[in-house]
């Protein structure tokens, strides 16, 4: 028998109880999951309202913009809804120096509050028909609210989750923050289309629409709650640690020019990542019904049912990136939407179900090595001192003037070119950009975080 490695005494003390290094952080699994939950929660509050409001828009058009002319009331409550994407990057330029500044948690409750109640407020606004001009107008102030915090959500939710997380299993924690957006997304469409089922076409623009924005309230009380209980997290805390008295402010200045290169990656991260989930979560369904003539209940099911399929692979994939790197699972999706956008949409383009389906279905599943990879690799590229200010505003300004504009620069490009591949070209393009952005960036999984201490798991106790 080959001789047993000397143990510690049995009188040793458990891992978990010895003080750790200062050089080391020992996360607290019961604190990241209450981290992971609580952030996740909020992701999921903002598609709730993003799902909500792209299904009902025909109806919101009708209350809030009686022009008699169905396609200026479509084009008019979009318009609202792009609105919050303008005002996105002013988000992130406020709440993302504020949380490297108070810490993450404090702004991260804020953002809450003003989300919860800028979606509550659209289900208490009158009619047109009630207060006139004064009700698009109040829709639009709420949108404006609503996108002014989201500006300083995604980022400071992916920082504190990366900031909890142990290094060896960031990327699993972090997957479950876009499992929320999922969750969100469709909770809010599958809302959407039960109610237009349920009820008849009077009851729905009397008042069956306000009810999904009125479920926001209850959300937002629970995740203001769950955001309440957390601490600040351990990166967060060291650094504030590091100066003698309060933190010193970190000029707006310094969190774009000092980490210039760092946020042209996030720019092209956020790039590849969005127009490819805008493209599949918004667009897509409006391009069966509009485009292909294709039956807009048939479509959505469809869509709803890829979602499903990937919230049950994200945590998986999360998993995955950990265990082989963000880079290789990121440059497979690039290289995966560069080579079989165009065969995923000639499935789609076939019209039957199955065809659009597995047409959509790949497209998902490819989504899912950005969905599952971001959370991570977004946070890591920044150190901590600039890392919620820094990501807010490359996240922002990338979802702002590529993400968000997706469907309205594809429908665009349709209706001046004829060539109904153009969803097509447009993920290809988004492709090569994100993978040359892969190829600069610098692999994080398993490291710490720029700027922090290693973070590690507690070693299991010793009998």
């Amino acid at each position: 028998m080959p001789t047993a490695t000397p143990v510690a005494p049995a009188t040793s003390v458990p891992a978990p109880a010895r003080p750790a290094s200062p050089e080391v952080t020992v996360t607290d699994p019961a604190l990241v999951k209450r981290a992971v939950k609580a952030a996740a929660l909020g992701n999921a509050m903002e598609w709730f309202d993003f799902g909500v409001y792209s299904y009902i828009a025909v109806t919101l058009g009708k209350v809030f913009f009686p022009s008699g002319n169905p396609t200026a009331q479509l084009l008019s409550t979009f318009g609202a809804f792009a609105a919050a994407f303008l005002v996105r990057p002013l988000g992130g330029m406020v709440f993302g120096p504020l949380g490297d500044r108070i810490g993450r948690q404090k702004v991260l409750a804020l953002t809450m509050i003003m989300m919860a109640a800028g979606t509550f407020a659209i289900g208490l606004i009158p009619s047109y028909a009630s207060i006139g001009v004064g009700a698009p107008i109040l829709l639009l102030a709420a949108r404006l609210v609503q996108g002014f915090s989201t500006g300083g959500e995604y980022a400071g939710a992916s920082t504190f989750i990366a900031e909890y997380a142990p290094d060896k299993k960031r990327g699993f924690f972090g997957s479950w923050l876009e499992f929320g957006t999922l969750a969100g997304y469709i909770g809010g469409a599958g809302l959407v289309t039960l109610m237009t089922a349920l009820l008849s076409t009077d009851d729905l623009l009397s008042w069956g629409w306000r009810i999904p924005f009125l479920i926001a309230g209850p959300m937002g009380i629970i995740g203001l709650y769950l955001r309440m209980r957390l601490e600040e997290t351990p990166a967060f805390t060291a650094e504030l640690d590091k100066a003698e008295a309060d933190r010193p402010k970190v000029p707006l200045r310094e969190m774009i020019t000092g980490q210039w290169r760092a946020l042209l990656l996030c720019v092209g991260l956020v790039l590849v990542f969005n127009v490819t989930d805008y493209m599949l979560l918004s667009y897509m369904p409006s391009y069966l019904t509009s485009e292909l003539k294709y039956d807009e209940t048939h479509g959505l099911l469809v869509v709803l049912g890829v979602m499903a399929l990937m919230m049950i692979v994200q945590p998986f994939a999360g998993a995955l990136t950990d265990r082989i790197g963000r880079r290789p699972v990121i440059a497979a999706g690039c290289a995966g939407f560069l080579a079989l956008s165009v065969p995923a949409l000639l499935l789609i383009r076939q019209g039957s179900l199955v065809a659009i389906a597995l047409g959509i279905g790949a497209l998902g599943l490819l989504l899912v090595c950005f969905t599952a990879a971001m959370p991570a690799a977004l946070p890591a590229l920044f150190p901590t001192r600039v890392r919620y200010g820094s990501l807010s505003i490359g996240f922002n300004i990338s979802v702002s003037l590529f993400g968000g504009t997706t469907p309205l620069v594809v429908t665009a490009l349709i209706g001046a070119t004829g060539n109904m591949m153009m969803p097509a070209y447009y993920m290809m393009a988004a492709a090569v950009i994100g993978g040359v952005a892969v190829w600069f960036m610098s692999e994080s999984a398993g490291r710490p975080l720029p700027g922090s201490a290693p973070a590690v798991e507690p070693a299991p106790a010793r009998d």
